[in-house]
Formats: structure tokens, C-alpha cells, sequence
């Protein structure tokens, strides 16, 4: 937390830059109010960086684009039915929005837009007192009504109006108090809290879309877990992420095993930590975050007890790649990600059998080629999936795992492993055995794939020879 006066200077000398200047100078040429509101503002006095430049204004959206467009580069209007504009002007970036006092109406799954006349309603209609702070420009003056100066001092995320209210008027509120909690580090404070457990029923009243956007900005600050224990804890995850929260399998007197929640936490925490370590992936990475949080989801649906009080989880990785499928669908995740993610879950635990005896060049070939462009991901989850305490046992893993990068490595300058095609295309396969397009090309295709990784690369003339010997087996079949 910086000084307010540090904060300040720091906010003046954003509001002299050149944009920012030509966009005060021309909302007060036209006798408009404007401020600098909400994250920006905040941020100054968290050291952090600055990104989004956010302003709000007493014009009208018609009222703000006749400002904005004769001194800006450029100007989309997106978010108009909302009241705000967007521009770019020289380096600058910014959205102007309307005052608004816009509320839920406690059975539609949109806000119900309504503009404002004054700063102060502006932002007492928001979120958290944190967010509710604003720089009314170019007089340089600070507006916190509702205290959010003293909340940053102290950590604590408060609403500026009664906690139930808040929540209730919008509910998403409530997933960005547990982004917030990991973004910032800050407690949340006792009505919130109280009001997270009380309105949780109500973020069902938020689309899927919404509630994605939401849960992806929380996976992707610096450290996610505050943020999903709020969620579990608060009844939250059980409503729009349940694979979270059944993951705290009840251990009992007679059959002790590991929380499969907190061991996932754990691979959360451990996989950012190599994210950022290794530097192979762009940082924060959505795909990776996923995959480490959900990689046991289907722990609970193959949980048995077997002879011997053990427990036994057999295909827990084909199912939670299933059930991970239909999770991130259901909130509208793209194919892509979705399709990544699922990968990763359903070949989590193909490294594990390294360690029971040495894999071959073929096992080696065909974890590289399953993997495909997950590769490096598959490596920081396997990994980050060793949490035991037992330093003999994770140093093993970790070895083993350091002797399979290292087999690849080699594989890979030596064969072009990340390209590992089979040794005659499809238009050599037709010429040599005679036929044209059709299935029949598919399967020698696929012989000779199996061929290479069992074999590595294959002299042509080799190649051939073993293909006629396919062919003259299958037409003699």
C-alpha cells in the first residue's frame, strides 16, 4: 500500500499524459463531469500496475461519442447499450460509461440498465468500498464515499451498501469477492462473508457465460486458491463448479487416505509455480490452471474400498476426463479448451508406470505423440501431481520424471519426435499397393504409424517391403 500522497502523484501524472489530458479537457469544454473510477484508482494506491483506464461521466452514450470522436483515433461503441464507449487515443486505451444505478431484478439473468446523475450514486452502486474510489479530472480530486481508502489500509473487502443488497442486486458480486480475495489478498470481511453463505442459491440467476468470464480471472491471478476456498466454503462451487467440492472425500477412522480436494489445491499452487519456473508456457495459462485444479475429479464416481481397508480410484482419469467435458461445456467454455483440458485430465497418470520399469523407445514415442501439442503442459502437471511428504518418494518421481524429459529430448533431435509421422505418405501407400482413396489407405497409414513408433524412423525401402508384407497378409486374411 503506497502513501496517499505517493498514490496521488502517481494518478496525476496519469491524468498528464496526453490522452487522458485531451479527454478531461474535452468532457469539461462540453460541460460534462468525468473521473477516472474503480480499478485504476485502486491500484495507484496498491503499487500495482495500472492496465485498464475506466472513466465515468454524467453524458449520455450519444452525449460521449459527439466528445470522444473528434479526438480520438478510434471509437467503438460495443458496450452502448450499456452506456459505455470505448477509444483509443495515441497510446491511451479507455471506456467511458455513463453514471449508472442499473440492479438485478431478482428473476433475469441481465442487469436492468439505468443511468445515474451523480458520481457518488455511481459508486455506491458498486461492488466493493475498494472499487468504489474515483479522481474527478482535471481538478485531481479524490471521491471516496464509502471509505474504500481505509479498506485498502486494512485489507478488507466491504460493499458499499448492505452486503445482502449488494449481492442481491447483481450476484456475480459474490464470485468476484473470491477473485478479489486472491487478486488483492484481502479478507472479506464478516457481512459478506455472512451474505456469501445466505445469497449463494441466487448466482444461479447468472448465465454461464458470466459465471466462466468470472471463474477464469480468478484462475488466472497469482494465486487462486483464497479465492476457491471462498467459493467451496460459501456453497458457491457446489452450484456452478460441484466437481470442486466433492472432491473432500470423508476419511474416516478405519480407511485413512489423502483429501483429494486439498491435493488438488496443492497441484494448483505447484503447477503455477512451474508455469512460471519453466517459462515455456505464456503465463498465467488458462488451459494448465484448469487441468491441475479438476486432474481427480473423478476420484469421487470410482472411489472404492478394497480388502485391506485400502482405496482405490481404478479409471478415475478416463472418467474425470469425461465428467470434466461436460463441466466446461456447461459454462461455455470454447471447444479448444475444453478439448485441452480433457487431454491432460485423461493422461495424468500415463507417466506413473515409468517408474515400475524402464519404457522402451516405442512407450517413450507414444507418450509423445498421445500428448501432441499438450506436451509441455503434460509435463507440468504430472509433475505438480507429486505432493506426498515423503522427500525420498517425490525426489524418485521427480528423477524419473527428469529421466523422461531428458529421453525425449534425445528422441527428438534424433527423429523429429514432435512430427512423428509414419515413413510413406498416403500417395506413396496408393502407388505401391495399387488402390486409390479410400479406408483401406487409412489402415496401412495406420500400420505404418505403429510401425514407426514401435521402430523409430524406417529406411524407405524397408518401409515398403514391411507394408507389402501388411497388405499380402490382409488380402490373404
Amino acid at each position: 500500500m503506497q502513501s496517499v500522497a505517493a498514490a496521488l502523484e502517481r494518478l496525476g501524472e496519469l491524468a498528464s499524459s496526453r490522452g487522458v489530458a485531451r479527454l478531461a479537457a474535452a468532457f469539461a469544454e462540453a460541460g460534462h463531469e468525468l473521473a477516472l473510477v474503480g480499478g485504476p484508482v485502486r491500484d495507484a494506491f496498491l503499487g500495482r500496475p495500472i492496465n485498464d483506464l475506466d472513466f465515468t461521466t454524467d453524458a449520455n452514450p450519444d452525449q460521449i461519442l459527439s466528445v470522444v470522436e473528434p479526438i480520438a483515433d478510434a471509437v467503438w461503441d460495443i458496450g452502448r447499450q450499456f452506456g459505455t464507449i470505448g477509444a483509443r487515443l495515441g497510446d491511451d486505451v479507455v471506456e467511458i460509461t455513463t453514471y449508472r444505478t442499473d440492479s438485478y431484478d431478482g428473476e433475469s439473468r441481465k442487469p436492468a440498465v439505468e443511468f445515474g446523475d451523480s458520481l457518488e450514486g455511481d459508486l455506491v452502486r458498486r461492488d466493493f468500498t475498494v472499487n468504489a474510489l474515483a479522481l474527478r479530472l482535471p481538478q485531481l480530486a479524490l471521491v471516496d464515499p464509502s471509505g474504500g481508502i481505509d479498506d485498502l489500509l486494512a485489507g478488507i473487502l466491504r460493499t458499499p451498501s448492505p452486503a445482502t443488497q449488494s449481492f442481491g442486486d447483481d450476484p456475480l458480486r459474490m464470485m468476484r469477492a473470491a477473485r478479489f480475495a486472491s487478486q488483492l489478498g484481502f479478507t472479506i470481511d464478516t457481512d459478506a462473508l455472512d451474505a456469501l453463505d445466505e445469497l449463494a442459491p441466487e448466482i444461479d440467476r447468472i448465465s454461464a457465460e458470466r459465471v466462466r468470464d468470472e471463474l477464469s480471472k480468478l484462475l488466472l491471478t497469482e494465486s487462486p486458491r483464497a479465492g476457491l476456498e471462498v467459493l467451496v466454503s460459501s456453497g458457491i462451487a457446489a452450484r456452478v463448479l460441484p466437481e470442486l467440492p466433492a472432491l473432500r472425500l470423508e476419511v474416516d477412522e478405519h480407511h485413512h487416505h489423502k483429501d483429494v480436494y486439498e491435493h488438488s489445491l496443492t497441484v494448483l499452487d505447484q503447477a503455477i509455480g512451474y508455469e512460471k519456473s519453466r517459462g515455456t508456457l505464456d503465463s498465467p495459462d488458462l488451459v494448465m490452471r484448469l487441468a491441475a485444479l479438476l486432474h481427480d475429479i473423478g476420484k469421487p464416481a470410482t472411489r472404492r474400498l478394497e480388502p485391506g481397508g485400502v482405496v482405490s480410484f481404478h479409471h478415475h482419469d478416463v472418467v474425470g476426463a469425461k465428467l470434466a467435458k461436460k463441466r466446461l461445456r456447461a459454462l461455455r467454455f470454447d471447444n479448444d479448451t475444453i478439448a485441452a483440458v480433457a487431454r491432460l485430465i485423461e493422461l495424468h497418470l500415463r507417466f506413473f508406470g515409468y517408474t515400475d520399469g524402464a519404457w522402451s523407445d516405442s512407450a517413450v514415442r507414444r507418450y509423445v505423440r498421445d500428448a501432441g501439442d499438450q506436451l509441455e503442459r503434460l509435463h507440468i502437471l504430472t509433475r505438480s501431481d507429486v505432493t506426498t511428504r515423503n522427500r525420498r518418494k517425490a525426489d524418485r518421481l521427480g528423477f524419473a520424471y527428469d529421466d523422461l524429459e531428458a529421453r525425449i529430448a534425445v528422441l527428438a533431435e534424433e527423429e523429429e519426435l514432435a512430427a512423428v509421422r509414419p515413413d510413406l505418405d498416403g500417395q506413396q501407400i496408393m502407388e505401391l499397393l495399387g488402390v486409390g482413396p479410400g479406408p483401406v489407405i487409412g489402415e496401412a497409414y495406420r500400420f505404418l504409424l505403429e510401425l514407426r513408433l514401435d521402430e523409430g524412423p524406417l529406411d524407405p525401402d524397408v518401409a515398403r517391403e514391411r507394408l507389402l508384407a501388411w497388405w499380402a497378409a490382409r488380402e490373404s486374411a
